[in-house]
């Protein structure tokens, strides 16, 4: 197993249970998760800890930061029209996410996965399995109504005087498990560590997902940090061997191995995953990939959007999103209550994560001049969804009295990176419609690659469980 993160983690515990050894190989560090201490850096003052070999960085709040140069745990990789944010650590993307799990809506599910995958089956099992394993649930009414979360009872009150209904009700909304210990969520005690009231959740959050613990628990489960898979390839045998580097968190090479296995299953992560799989079919180690591997990328319609001159209570703003509203008056979309990472105080910015059905898509191709692996993504590839966006945040501005932006540092909409890479082996081109990749028996993906370029303008990581779920059941249960 390539990877750690979300569907990584339920093919590892699932294949556990059914009798199977697994090795999985995870290029990030692991982390300690202890409620009393500061698990990685935070967002208002990072250091390496927060950035995967990486000297400086520029948030959504648009200040940039510098610190040392470390295997810290998130990774900004940088293609030529796109910024791609995505998890280095044990627990891959679970690291680095804002606790949001929702559940698309029908209408957008079916105009993104066309058949591909029934609704239906996802609805009445799959997704409520995935709930209850991450134990999602609203952001309780107690917590919400504290001073951190005034923001988002402002965010919502701006919505509401601009005709939105905001949905606070969702079952799934939250992947912080409140319901553990509400009405006094562990966090607000008095000797624990806060990171989501003070702004500090993208950098700072452990695990969220019970996966790990349940599979590693099994004893059948091994999990190698700090391993870099650097190559793969299936030999005339059927086995594959996977090439792999062992580095130190400062990044020195300890040791190179070639490992082999029967079966290999990648949940390296969109972009981990697609770039593997790209250059092996391009210096032939995998050479019956077929054409679509590499296809169907897309941003999930990603951007942070801001206005200014919102007070509201609290000293900090916390995560995770309270409330959600959608638009279809154009493009698709819907908007998230955020939090504005960055900021040590809160200064009256509100901030939203907003998610459109952009139906732009990209390839990854390889360039044998670089050695490299490039991403085509089209230097116009947002420019509907930021029309669309910018009609509802005017809009919304508007019938506050509010400002959009944050002059000089942040624009009004920012869409030139996305949290939530996905495609690349697309479900039921590049794969079968349950991930196992065309030409190769035995390889199979388990992660956001399969995902067609988008969830329906929610966030992955709920979709990418229960695609998982239902990924690995059916590859058990027929035996290959």
């Amino acid at each position: 197993m390539i990877g750690s993160g979300f569907g990584a983690s339920v093919t590892a515990l699932r294949l556990a249970e059914s009798g199977s050894r697994v090795t999985m190989l995870e290029r990030g560090s692991r982390w300690p998760r202890d409620p009393w201490r500061k698990i990685f850096s935070n967002d208002t003052f990072p250091d390496g800890r927060a950035q995967w070999f990486r000297n400086s960085f520029t948030g959504l709040n648009g200040i940039p930061v510098y610190f040392d140069r470390f295997g810290g745990v998130l990774d900004v990789t940088q293609y030529q029209q796109m910024q791609v944010w995505r998890g280095a650590a044990v627990g891959g993307g679970s690291i680095v996410f804002t606790g949001v799990l929702i559940q698309p809506e029908r209408r957008f599910f079916d105009s993104v996965f066309t058949g591909r995958v029934n609704y239906d089956e996802m609805d009445q099992k799959y997704y409520p399995l995935a709930r209850k394993m991450l134990d999602a649930s609203p952001v309780p009414p107690d917590i919400y109504s504290t001073a951190p979360f005034g923001h988002s009872r402002v965010w919502d009150a701006q919505a509401a005087q601009a005709g939105y209904t905001p949905n606070r009700s969702t079952p799934s909304l939250s992947g912080i498990p409140f319901a553990r210990s509400s009405p006094s969520a562990r966090e607000h005690q008095p000797l624990s560590e806060r990171a989501t009231t003070v702004t500090q959740t993208a950098q700072s959050t452990t695990s969220l997902q019970n996966y790990l613990a349940q599979a590693e628990a099994t004893s059948r489960v091994t999990i190698h940090p700090r391993h870099v898979v650097r190559a793969i390839a299936q030999q005339t045998d059927g086995k594959f061997w996977v090439q792999v580097d062992i580095v130190e968190p400062d990044g020195t090479l300890t040791r190179s191995r070639t490992l082999t296995c029967n079966r290999l299953f990648l949940g390296a992560g969109s972009i981990g995953t697609s770039e593997l799989l790209v250059r092996a079919r391009s210096l032939g180690t995998l050479p019956r990939l077929n054409q679509h591997v590499g296809e169907g990328w897309g941003n999930n319609g990603d951007a942070a959007l801001m206005r200014t001159f919102s007070l509201s209570p609290g000293l900090t703003q916390a995560s995770p999103s309270a409330s959600r509203i959608l638009d279809e008056s154009g493009m698709p979309l819907s908007l998230e209550n955020w939090y504005i990472p960055g900021l040590p105080v809160n200064i009256g910015l509100l901030g939203s994560l907003a998610m459109t059905l952009n139906p732009t898509r990209a390839s990854f191709r390889y360039d044998h001049s670089t050695s490299s692996i490039v991403l085509d993504w089209p230097s116009d590839g947002v420019t509907d969804s930021n029309d669309a966006l910018r009609a509802v945040h005017n809009h919304i501005t508007q019938a506050n009295g509010v400002n959009v932006g944050f002059p000089p540092f942040a624009a009004d909409v920012n869409s030139t990176f996305t949290a939530h890479p996905l495609g690349g082996a697309v479900l039921g081109l590049a794969t079968d419609t349950y991930g196992r990749v065309h030409g190769h028996n035995g390889l199979y993906v388990v992660d956001a690659a399969v995902i067609p370029g988008s969830t329906g303008t929610v966030n992955p990581s709920l979709t990418v469980t229960a695609l998982a779920e239902r990924a690995i059941e059916n590859i058990i249960t027929r035996g290959s």
